[in-house]
């Protein structure tokens, strides 16, 4: 595994703004000589980082689904972000000191061009499969759209089309948590964080759902406070200051909102209609943040689709939890096109199971 920082130069934004000298983190697991064709791209969600092994240890690994004795795995850190891709925090050149609040507005569709700069600085071709889930699906969804022919195998997962009322007010909520906060302003570049940890707090309602809390934080014994829910939200809040940054939060949900495949182009179900690769749309059952008629909508849109659904008590965040339905989805997917293209690829390696 090694990961780099790729300069890709200017960016002309969607908004019409220019972002100049972008870099981008980019996390490459695997070997490119072995196996050029079956590169899988891994778009991540949104307070991820450009090394999927890190954060989906499950998927990536000897004998797991993405096995890099099998294909090559490839990630960057997303365009906005703090973890080594050009974001709030990096130095504005018109002031020397760094963006915060005065970062331009980051679309989807720049993410996806910052991706595509990546892939064409490391010489990778046609991609075997790109994944991607919640933020890190509505990129691929565009990355397909904006350059044709990018992959070969699709898999959007727990996403949709366009970013619905129901996750801009989300995202709003937890914008509004930021800008409370008196040291979101603009000049401390450590501000934000009180509002940092009010706004995954909100995050989680919408990642999880009744069902998972009603699991995992009921309290056994009678109690006046200090309810483990209550802890919960706190930890976790707290937890996610450790390691990212309220102004690149701020970015990547407004990202989040920009998303819509007809903007600019038309009607969304002929937009969608353009995706020619093999497209595999996954729901998850609970999840309450991108339900379930969403990616059924993407696989009801795009000609060569299928539909499949994990089984979670944890809304949202089952694509991370729900492994081993998710391989067996992925890999029933992946042989059964094989087969279909006659031979022309070997099936797609199964896991070994222990």
């Amino acid at each position: 595994m090694k990961t780099i920082d790729i300069n890709i130069g200017s960016i002309n934004l969607e908004c019409g703004k220019e972002l100049p000298n972008v870099t981008v983190r980019c996390t490459i697991i695997g070997n490119f000589e072995r196996n050029a064709s079956r590169v899988v791209w891994i778009c991540h969600g949104l307070t991820a980082n450009s090394n999927p092994s890190e954060w989906w240890p499950e998927a990536i690994g000897t004998g797991k689904l993405f096995d890099p004795e099998h294909v090559v795995v490839v990630s960057t850190n997303v365009l906005g972000s703090c973890y080594g891709t050009t974001g709030p925090q990096s130095v504005n050149p018109a002031t020397g000191k760094p963006y915060l609040l005065d970062f331009p507005l980051i679309t989807i569709r720049d993410m996806v061009k910052a991706n595509q700069a990546v892939k064409q600085s490391l010489g990778v071709g046609q991609l075997y499969m790109l994944v991607g889930a919640s933020l890190g699906g509505f990129q691929a969804l565009e990355w397909e759209l904006m350059y044709p022919g990018t992959v070969r195998f699709l898999v959007p997962i727990a996403t949709s089309v366009k970013a619905s009322p129901w996750v801009i007010a989300f995202n709003q909520s937890q914008r509004l948590a930021l800008l409370a906060d008196p040291t979101f302003d603009g000049v401390n570049p450590q501000g934000g964080q009180r509002g940092l940890v009010a706004a995954r707090s909100i995050a989680l309602l919408s990642y999880r759902g009744n069902r998972s809390y009603d699991l995992t934080q009921v309290d056994n014994r009678d109690l006046l406070s200090g309810f483990r829910a209550e802890t919960y939200q706190t930890y976790q809040g707290e937890k996610l200051v450790k390691r990212f940054d309220a102004y690149s939060y701020l970015t990547l949900s407004r990202g989040i909102d920009s998303q819509n495949v007809g903007r600019g182009r038309g009607d969304i179900a002929q937009v969608m209609a353009q995706i020619k690769a093999p497209t595999l749309s996954i729901g998850i059952e609970s999840d309450i943040l991108f339900p379930t008629h969403e990616q059924k909508q993407i696989a009801a849109l795009v000609p060569n689709a299928t539909y499949a659904e994990l089984q979670s008590d944890f809304g949202h965040d089952g694509f991370l939890l729900e492994y081993k339905q998710l391989e067996d989805i992925i890999v029933r997917f992946l042989n059964h096109h094989n087969e279909k293209l006659n031979g022309n690829l070997n099936s797609y390696p199964k896991p070994e199971k222990c």
